[in-house]
């Protein structure tokens, strides 16, 4: 996983997160969410970025994770906020709101732990490591 996945991870999590604090905010109730714009509003944004964002993750990274999540229909509904928000079904917005996204939040934790860990299981290894170096010439 390159550091360019790493960062796009984090910031696609930054959004799922954002999308968990509107829904703490305005409720967990479908009727609030199609009557309050800004709800809409807000929820909808942060997938639009989530789209945008995975789009741009490494071909090796998606075909590796590709199982787990589904990124080509993020890259969809990405486009469809910006081309055609008007005609975009609320109902299916909340539906990938309340169930899609925490499972992707999830998915980038663990994504996240795993490099955490694997940086530090190499921090350790390169503290243990001789140093690298040419020998004195006598």
């Amino acid at each position: 996983m390159n550091n360019s996945d790493i960062q796009r991870i984090r910031h696609i999590k930054s959004y799922c997160e954002d999308i968990a604090d509107a829904i703490k905010r305005f409720g967990d109730a479908y009727d609030v969410f199609e009557e309050n714009i800004h709800y809409a509003n807000s929820v909808s944004m942060s997938m639009m970025q989530i789209g945008e964002l995975s789009a741009g993750l490494s071909d090796p990274f998606k075909d590796q994770t590709r199982n787990q999540i589904l990124w080509t229909p993020m890259k969809a509904m990405r486009n469809m906020f910006a081309h055609a928000y008007a005609s975009m079904n609320k109902a299916v917005i909340w539906e990938t709101a309340t169930k899609d996204i925490p499972v992707l939040l999830r998915f980038c934790e663990n994504i996240l732990e795993k490099d955490a860990s694997l940086a530090a299981a190499e921090k350790t290894l390169a503290e243990k490591a001789p140093p690298i170096g040419l020998a004195p010439r006598r």
